[in-house]
């Protein structure tokens, strides 16, 4: 354990250093790993649990495109991949890393495998947290245990290839074997953390309810909706306020933000973006603060997970999700980006 002061506060961190891959082996040397589901978290964390040395199989159900993407990842049908029921019956560590919808939908045939001993794993605290919706409950006698990396499951498997990892975050809702803490933080080690940082099953999935609706995806493109759409309204080019709203920040500020902070990327752009930046990101703040404060009163209610539940549950979720994505797609902004993204000079 590592203790890192974080702008002032102390917190405890799990690093490679304090738990390496050497040990994180040693504590699941007994164990099979089933990750159930090849959507959004499973390729990379099975990967990578994979080529880290773990045992581990894919639990999918047969015949649709995950499926087929697990074979053409390399998982062998009868070896190391298994139609759900049978992966979980396998299993002393079921990672259970279906959509919430799927997780609802799966849970009974999950349930029934879940015997003495075992671990269930998440990569999200919905299903737990808000149980009394999801009928998502755990038999007293298994140990529940959280990975949560903090990006994408393709992030994940990119930044492991290159040798660095995703920052992730860590959690034990209940502790049977003794080994939960252990087991999670091994898992969180075998599937390419880069540290590991504690919460709880509540805190994860508040917060990730609400970054997610909020500046990771929600807020950040209402931001350039709106500001590209000022812009055309006063008269710039779809090319002009596209690259001052959306590829100036993606290509160039952002990953100077990401290496050296926020103030190094002010102090080292000019005295105009520094002034009128440093002057306008209190109104921004000001104006915004109220709507993540709704955001997370939403979310500790209950009242998002509720709409996630009933919307995911329709038949015809896919089909509205490609009409809303289409509209988003064929936007003027979203195709002025596909041209400029062309333009971009390779290699």
């Amino acid at each position: 354990m590592a203790t890192i002061n974080f702008g002032g506060t102390n917190e405890i961190v799990v690093t490679r250093e304090e738990f390496p891959l050497k040990k994180a082996l040693e504590t699941l040397k007994n164990d099979t790993i089933a990750v159930i589901g090849y959507g959004v978290q499973g390729p990379g964390q099975s990967l990578n649990l994979r080529d880290n040395g773990f045992r581990v199989i894919v639990g999918q159900r047969k015949g649709g495109k995950s499926w087929d993407r697990a074979l053409k990842d390399g998982w062998v049908e009868g070896v190391s991949l298994f139609d759900i029921p049978q992966a979980c019956e396998r299993a002393t560590i079921i990672q259970y890393l279906l959509s919430d919808a799927g997780q609802i939908e799966s849970w009974p045939v999950v349930k029934r495998s879940l015997t003495t001993g075992k671990a269930l794993y998440f990569s999200h605290g919905f299903g737990i947290t808000y149980h009394e919706q999801t009928g998502i409950v755990p038999p007293k006698d298994v140990d529940v245990i959280l990975v949560a990396p903090k990006g994408s499951g393709t992030s994940l498997r990119r930044l492991f290839l290159k040798g660095q990892g995703l920052n992730s975050s860590f959690a034990v809702w209940q502790d049977y074997t003794g080994k939960a803490r252990d087991r999670a933080v091994a898992l969180g080690i075998g599937v390419g953390s880069g540290y590991l940082f504690e919460t709880d099953f509540r805190k994860e999935v508040y917060s990730d309810l609400t970054g997610e609706r909020g500046i990771l995806m929600g807020a950040l493109a209402g931001l350039f909706e709106a500001q590209f759409q000022v812009l055309r309204k006063k008269g710039h080019s779809p090319s002009e306020a596209f690259n001052e709203t959306v590829e100036e920040l993606t290509q160039s500020l952002m990953p100077l933000v990401a290496e050296n902070g926020m103030d190094w990327m002010y102090a080292n752009t000019s005295v105009t973006a520094q002034r009128g930046a440093l002057d306008w990101k209190g109104k921004f703040r000001e104006a915004t603060a109220p709507v993540f404060e709704e955001l997370y009163e939403s979310v500790a209610s209950g009242k998002e997970a509720a709409r996630v539940i009933a919307e995911g549950s329709k038949p015809d979720y896919r089909e509205k999700l490609e009409e809303e994505l289409k509209t988003l797609r064929e936007s003027e902004l979203w195709l002025t980006g596909t041209a400029v993204r062309k333009l971009r000079p390779k290699g």
